[in-house]
């Protein structure tokens, strides 16, 4: 699904990452748990998601404020969760953080 964003400017930080394999119930739980925990921090305006061959995963999500980000990296279960996604679930990952400028789109 598309995530349905304001109107630009707003931020966005790009999560792309290859799933080891490992623990995959753990993994989708705690992405479950991930997906509600982020709805309810402050500035938070949504995600998109999507998963290719070889377990390459990219989230996006996106947010009000570079400060609304920094809470989110801050918050206690997330910490908890990249601790064990560095463990269990990712052989690699990259996190990368932008300000959107401009956003436009087509819907048939």
């Amino acid at each position: 699904m598309i995530a349905t964003t304001p109107e630009a400017p707003y931020w966005a930080v790009i999560f792309t990452a290859i799933f080891s394999g490992r623990e995959e119930a753990e993994y989708a739980e705690t992405a479950e748990a991930m997906v509600t925990l982020a709805h309810t921090m402050p500035g938070f305006l949504g995600y998109e998601s999507a998963q290719g061959e070889g377990g390459l995963e990219i989230t996006v999500s996106y947010w009000e404020s570079e400060d609304a980000i920094r809470a989110w990296k801050r918050q206690a279960d997330h910490i908890a969760a990249q601790k064990r996604g560095r463990e269990a679930f990712y052989s690699a990952y990259t996190i990368r953080v932008a300000r959107v400028e401009r956003a436009y789109g087509f819907r048939a």
